[in-house]
Parts: C-alpha cells; sequence; structure tokens
C-alpha cells in the first residue's frame, strides 16, 4: 500500500509527468513517445482502471486523499500530495477537479483484427481537434458504435482533452489507425463493410434513404471541422450521404453530425 507524499517544490523530479500540460505540441509528442497518458478527475482515474489501464502515479490536492483512499489502497502506485497553487505552476493550468493520474499506455490492436468482431465502426479523417475526438467517442459509445479506425492525421484519443470531453467513453470503444491513408480503407471494404462518407455534398443521398442500420456491416467516415472528407476519402467511398438539413443551415459540427449520423446507424439495434 502506497502511503502518499507531500511534495512542495514545482521541479521535484517525481513530478515530471505532470508538467507543462497545456503545451499542446510538447504532451502530444511526449505522452505517446512515453507511454503514458493523463486521466483528470475521480470519474475519468475509475474508468480508466476498469478499463485495465495501469496507473503510473496520481497527483492529489490533500482533500482528494480520502476520496481516493480505494484506488490508493488498490493500485500501491506512488500518489503525490501537493497543494492547488502549486499543482498550477507544475501543470500550467488550475486544477479544479482535484486529482490526475499519469496511466501506462496499452498497444493499439491492429486495425484488421479490430474489425474482425465489429459490425458499426466509425471512421475518421484528419480530425484534429480534441473536444470533437472527445465528443465523437462519447457518442459513439453511447449509442453504441463497435469501433473507431483513425487516419495518421487524427488527434490522440488519450490525451487529456479528449479524455475528458469523453467522460472516459475513449476507454470504452476500441480504437486502432489505419497507417497507410486512404489506400488502407480497402481493408475495412476487404473486412465486408459499406463505406458510407458523411457529407454536406448536395449529390449525397439522405442517410434515412440509405438505412444504415438495415446494412450488414457499416463504416460511417467522419471528416474534420470546416473541410470535410477529403476527395481522395470520399473517392474511397462506397457511399455519400447526408443529413438533411432545415431553416437554411448547412451542415452540422462534426460531433454533433456523428451523433445524429451513429442513431441512424444503430438504431434498432440492441446497445450492450
Amino acid at each position: 500500500m502506497a502511503e502518499p507524499l507531500t511534495i512542495d517544490t514545482p521541479d521535484d523530479p517525481r513530478l515530471r509527468d505532470y508538467t507543462d500540460l497545456t503545451d499542446v505540441e510538447l504532451r502530444r509528442r511526449r505522452e505517446p513517445a512515453e507511454g503514458l497518458f493523463i486521466a483528470e478527475g475521480e470519474k475519468v482515474i475509475r474508468r480508466a482502471l476498469a478499463a485495465g489501464y495501469e496507473m503510473r502515479s496520481m497527483l492529489l490536492s490533500a482533500k482528494w486523499v480520502d476520496t481516493m483512499r480505494d484506488v490508493i489502497d488498490d493500485t500501491g502506485a506512488p500518489v503525490y500530495v501537493i497543494d492547488p497553487d502549486l499543482a498550477e505552476r507544475v501543470t500550467g493550468y488550475h486544477v479544479h477537479r482535484g486529482a490526475l493520474a499519469s496511466m501506462r499506455r496499452k498497444p493499439l490492436p491492429d486495425a484488421a483484427g479490430l474489425l474482425a468482431g465489429a459490425r458499426r465502426v466509425v471512421v475518421m479523417e484528419s480530425v484534429n481537434d480534441h473536444t470533437n475526438i472527445g465528443a465523437i467517442f462519447r457518442s459513439a459509445a453511447a449509442l453504441g458504435m463497435d469501433a473507431v479506425l483513425l487516419s495518421p492525421d487524427c488527434a490522440d484519443p488519450l490525451y487529456r482533452r479528449s479524455v475528458k470531453v469523453s467522460m472516459g467513453a475513449v476507454f470504452s470503444v476500441p480504437y486502432a489507425r489505419l497507417e497507410n491513408w486512404p489506400r488502407s480503407l480497402e481493408t475495412v471494404r476487404e473486412a465486408g463493410f459499406d463505406l458510407l462518407a458523411l457529407t454536406p455534398a448536395e449529390e449525397a443521398v439522405p442517410l434515412d434513404e440509405v438505412a444504415p442500420h438495415r446494412l450488414d456491416r457499416v463504416a460511417l467516415m467522419l471528416g474534420a471541422e470546416g473541410e470535410g472528407l477529403s476527395a481522395r476519402a470520399l473517392r474511397a467511398a462506397g457511399t455519400w450521404v447526408r443529413i438533411p438539413m432545415a431553416h437554411g443551415v448547412d451542415s452540422l459540427n462534426v460531433g454533433a453530425a456523428a451523433a445524429v449520423a451513429f442513431y441512424a446507424v444503430t438504431a434498432g439495434r440492441p446497445v450492450s
């Protein structure tokens, strides 16, 4: 059982996992390279542990020690207790949830293996906003999508902001990277999936007309906010689909569009 250790200096090397959390470029390089990610808040930390991620350490304000006592006792990982002002100096922002944990990443599964056990998957191209990634994962989990496939330039689902926005749903939906984009979409097609590209283009078929919930295996393709799917990705798709708009609105943001489309894809299918 690890006993919490009080730390009173911001340059203590034991706090290295938590330094400069607001420096997106730094954390984007460091975290995958060092095999870690940061879970923020009690619920997210508990969900990461429940999903089988191993804790490297935990950073708490004093008032959170009792709340997290069972986690402290169960994991045996080092626990560092610091003053909230010091936590802000270390991380770069006010840690209002009072609890952070550094977790070990797991190896990503192979895309082909992931597809073998799936029927409803999300394919994202160039979605590099962490808030959108988190929102899409949360909707994917809530609405019963089986897996997520990411192009090489998509944002990291385990980046702190993505995890926080998803409320830990990134731990519930398995995901993999399609490294050879968009050629790797052939892997999806060969696995028996209909590739549906979500786009506001006028020539796209209204989503309800396609009745994706009746298709045996569906891969719903989503592009980045604003730009949408690239021309190469659209050419690789089997069918272009759109969400009909009213009142002169041309499109929804990608997070909202994803939720609507996921419901159409999974309608009538039991959510486990």
